[in-house]
């Protein structure tokens, strides 16, 4: 198999974006879905069904941004130049969300947007004809 420069930034974007979503949600379930869970049961108020979609809500942006990594490998890997594209477009549009979403809620505080930013630009220059 032949890698061209390409293909390498592409599985790159794929390798931070994945890393970055699984420190995303190692942090989000210490920090965020345990005191919440706590603060749920003391409240009497909040029924079941919100005691179970909240951590599933807060995990989401995790799994999306972890799936997207691993499918920028596989179009790193096996995906036609189309397939590369549409997968880049795709993906880089939720790292895209995640990167502003995080620069602008943490006023830049927080290394997530630029591991999202730095994926981002990866996924630019791999995106392109080999």
């Amino acid at each position: 198999m032949d890698m061209h420069w390409q293909d390498a930034t592409l599985a790159m974007a794929g390798v931070i974006g994945s890393c970055t979503a699984v420190v995303h949600g190692i942090l989000t379930q210490r920090l965020m879905v345990r005191p919440i869970e706590v603060h749920f049961l003391a409240d009497k108020r909040i029924t079941a069904p919100i005691r179970r979609l909240v951590p599933l809500l807060l995990h989401f942006s995790t799994v999306s941004w972890f799936l997207g990594g691993l499918a920028l490998i596989a179009a790193a890997t096996w995906f036609e130049q189309g397939a590369r594209l549409a997968t880049g477009l795709l993906v880089g549009g939720l790292y895209l969300f995640g990167a502003v979403g995080n620069l602008w809620g943490t006023r830049g505080r927080h290394p997530g947007w630029m591991l999202m930013a730095a994926a981002l630009v990866l996924i630019a220059f791999g995106s392109t004809n080999p």
